[in-house]
């Protein structure tokens, strides 16, 4: 292994029962690498995460943690490894400072006190240290669950749909968080917000009945417009020239693909080709590489 890889999945697979959930899965995670684990529903996610944090163990494969073997020494390897499972693992009769102390404890955090304070701080928990958790809104709760997964400062962070159930500012707050994590971790995340990925992750992995059916690099994130124009022979060219668009492909005659760099592009693209005198049928959002790409593996097609 080399020295700057955090994580490795060497062919993991597990079955339940005659089933196989996941088959030989390979993955490889460097430091400051931001993996989008996705896949439609019962395609192997959480069992995939599961094993990669030695909650169950592979039928088949190895894991590494930074060189060290789960499966020959859990505790060491645990060390490194922070999970935030779909439901937070939390004691709701608890007080925040106690249960994070619990935490660290069980890691075998080497400064309890600075770290836990650490945790607390860039989660946002300053100010309830002494609540019960139980008595928190859900996205205190969630971000308590962070803070359990951080507080021993791993290198391997696991993340189960962190966002499911938070309100529209919860969210933002702790896609935030997670951008800051990634930079410092080898962050996995798991979830089915393709946007999420898009926005937070460097690279993507794509599971289809248990199997890893694509993985590499993640395009610069942007949105998608699909425009048809009237009247506007080879407008391609002049598209390219409004400030904000990246990218324009022709899809048929008078209809094109723009890349943007931020929704309200959408307005001076409207605004720009109002004033040259052409007619605009149609401006709306438009699939972009990362949902063609997931639709046609999820639906068995070659990408």
């Amino acid at each position: 292994m080399m020295p700057d890889v955090l994580l490795e999945a060497r062919a993991i697979s597990r079955r339940y029962g005659v089933r196989q959930a996941v088959h030989g899965v390979n993955l490889t995670l460097r430091r400051g690498d931001c993996l989008g684990l996705l896949g439609l529903n019962g395609a192997g996610k959480s069992t995939t995460l599961k094993m990669l944090v030695g909650v169950l163990a592979p039928h088949a494969g190895k894991i590494l943690i930074r060189g060290i073997d789960l499966a020959q020494q859990p505790l060491t390897a645990k060390q490194d490894l922070g999970y935030l499972p779909e439901t937070p693992p939390l004691f709701l009769d608890a007080r925040v400072d106690d249960y994070l102390a619990f935490c660290a404890a069980l890691h075998r955090a080497p400064d309890p006190t600075r770290q836990i304070a650490r945790a607390k701080q860039r989660c946002g928990l300053n100010d309830v240290g002494k609540r019960v958790i139980g008595n928190l809104s859900k996205g205190y709760q969630q971000r308590i669950g962070f803070a359990q997964a951080i507080v021993h400062e791993p290198a391997v962070l696991v993340l189960d749909e962190p966002t499911v159930g938070l309100d529209p500012l919860q969210i933002r707050e702790i896609r935030t968080l997670m951008r800051e994590l990634a930079g410092q971790h080898a962050v996995i995340l798991s979830t089915h917000l393709l946007a999420e990925v898009q926005q937070i992750c460097t690279r993507v992995a794509v599971l289809h009945q248990g199997v890893l059916v694509h993985e590499g690099a993640l395009t610069p994130a942007g949105l998608n417009l699909q425009i048809t124009l009237v009247g506007a022979p080879n407008a391609a060219a002049y598209l390219r020239e409004i400030d904000g668009v990246t990218m324009v492909e022709v899809i048929a005659n008078g209809v094109y693909r723009l890349c943007v760099e931020h929704p309200a592009v959408a307005e001076s693209i409207a605004a720009w080709v109002v004033a040259r005198g052409w007619g605009v049928r149609e401006l709306r959002s438009a699939e972009g590489p990362l949902e063609q790409t997931f639709l046609a593996l999820t639906a068995g097609a070659a990408a």
